[in-house]
């Protein structure tokens, strides 16, 4: 299995055009075995070449807000009274780690981007 590591640009696109070639490839032949080296490869690649960071918090609950069409009446349960609803929402108090407990489990929103300092 001639396989090499990506480092650069060239490398990447070719290394995904055979991964194209090779989708239909079956598991536990050396088809399906490259295929996966290749993913794996490309996927560090990716990883440090393209990172994607994290939402700020608030922008993630407001993202779902719109998503599900939700007030910020809606928050209070997981939030507390409205004024705390507006003050997290605008970004003048923080959240806690029980509202961000509930957050995640009444909303859906990871809770990796709940908890990730603001900018």
């Amino acid at each position: 299995m001639d396989i090499k590591p990506i480092k650069t640009d060239a490398d990447y696109r070719a290394a995904l055009k055979e991964i194209e070639s090779l989708m239909m490839a079956e598991t536990d032949t050396p088809e399906g075995e490259r295929l996966d080296v290749l993913v794996t490869l490309v996927e560090a690649y990716e990883k440090r070449h393209f990172p994607l960071d994290l939402p700020d918090p608030v922008e993630a609950i407001k993202f779902r807000m719109d998503q599900m069409g939700l007030s910020p009446k809606d928050l209070e349960p997981m939030i507390g009274r409205l004024n705390r609803v507006y003050e997290v929402l605008n970004h003048k108090r923080p959240l806690t780690l029980k509202m961000i407990w509930k957050l995640h489990r009444g909303l859906g929103i990871p809770a990796e981007s709940l908890i990730k300092q603001p900018e």
